[in-house]
C-alpha cells in the first residue's frame, strides 16, 4: 500500500489511458507487466506523457534459479508439466523481453538479479501461485505440484533449511523521444 505523500498524487488508471499530463514524465517503469499491454496504445501514451528524452524502463523475470540439482526439476516442470498451461503472453517472458515490439532507442540495461532466502514450503507455496499451476488446477480438478513435489524435496534436501533463490531480471531501455 503506497504511504500517502502530500507532494504526490495516486491514482489508479490503465497503462494506455494513464490521465498524466502531457510532457511530463522523465522515467516510466514497467515491471512483469508490459507483456499484458496494448503495444500500439501503450507506445503512444508514453510519448504522449514523456518529457524530451524521456526513458521507459520495462523488466521482467522468468523462471528462478536455485541450484545444479533443483533446477533441472523446476524446468520440466516449467515447460513440460504446465507448459501448455501459461497464457500465450508468457513468451514474451520467456524471452526476456527482448523479441517484444519496443519502438524507442535502445540503452544498454544493467545486470541485476532479484534475490530470496527460502525454504522448500516458501518455494512451494510460491509455485503454487504461478497462473500455469492455477489454470492447470482449475481445467483437472487436480495440483500439478504433486507430481514434482518428491523430485522437488529430494533435491532439495531438508525442507527447513534455507537455499539462496536467484530470478535475473531481464530489461528492454530505450529513449522514448528519438526513433531507433
Amino acid at each position: 500500500q503506497a504511504i500517502p505523500h502530500p507532494a504526490v498524487t495516486y491514482r489508479v488508471a490503465p497503462a494506455e489511458a494513464s490521465g498524466i499530463a502531457t510532457g511530463s514524465v522523465d522515467l516510466m517503469l514497467v515491471a512483469q507487466a508490459l507483456h499484458w499491454f496494448d503495444f500500439d496504445r501503450f507506445y503512444t501514451e508514453v510519448r504522449r506523457v514523456a518529457r524530451p528524452d524521456g526513458i521507459l524502463a520495462a523488466l521482467t523475470y522468468g523462471l528462478l534459479e536455485v541450484d545444479g540439482k533443483i533446477d533441472p526439476v523446476l524446468a520440466r516442470f516449467y515447460t513440460e508439466t504446465v507448459g501448455s498451461y501459461w497464457p500465450p503472453e508468457r513468451k514474451w517472458v520467456d524471452a526476456g523481453y527482448a523479441t517484444l515490439p519496443f519502438p524507442f532507442e535502445a540503452i544498454v540495461p544493467p545486470s541485476l538479479t532479484m534475490e530470496a532466502e527460502w525454504t522448500f514450503p516458501q518455494l512451494l507455496g510460491y509455485l503454487g501461485t504461478w497462473s500455469a499451476v492455477k489454470e492447470y488446477r482449475r481445467r483437472n480438478g487436480t495440483d500439478p505440484l504433486a507430481l514434482i513435489r518428491d523430485a522437488l524435496q529430494d533435491a532439495w534436501g531438508e525442507s527447513e533449511s534455507a537455499k539462496k533463490i536467484a530470478w535475473p531480471i531481464r530489461m528492454r531501455i530505450g529513449r522514448v523521444g528519438k526513433k531507433p
